[in-house]
């Protein structure tokens, strides 16, 4: 069967997007019990639009970035008020606190890693004097 790419389609299945993100579909519906998505309804089957997968782009982003889902909440919301200033403003702040977060682990990492080789150095010297 030939589907048109997924850019180019109008509206989804669950079971289309998951498949597409490689997520579970109750990923997908976790998401939407968050408001984070809204689909569609045609009878009991949920129909998502391109909006939505859209939206699932940056949540999945935002996720693996390590943005919480509040985060990833008030920065689709004000994407949904056409608001594109304060959007861009709060996702400055938002990748600066994530920095700023990183950065700090990053040299706490480094530390750790010093103390350990440190410890490792001693223990080898330890060993090879009592041996």
């Amino acid at each position: 069967m030939n589907r048109p790419e997924p850019e180019n389609r109008d509206l989804f299945a669950i079971a289309d997007l998951a498949r597409e993100f490689g997520i579970s579909t109750r990923a997908i519906r976790f998401y939407e019990s968050k408001g984070l998505l809204k689909p569609g309804r045609v009878g009991g089957t949920r129909v998502f639009r391109r909006r939505d997968r859209a939206r699932l782009i940056l949540i999945l982003r935002g996720k693996r970035l390590g943005f919480s889902l509040r985060d990833i909440s008030d920065y689709l919301s004000l994407y949904d008020a056409h608001s594109h200033t304060a959007q861009v403003n709060l996702l400055i702040e938002m990748v600066d606190q994530r920095l700023a977060l990183l950065e700090r682990q990053m040299t706490d990492l480094q530390t750790t890693v010093a103390e350990l080789r440190e410890i490792r150095k001693l223990a080898t010297e330890r060993v090879a004097q009592a041996g």
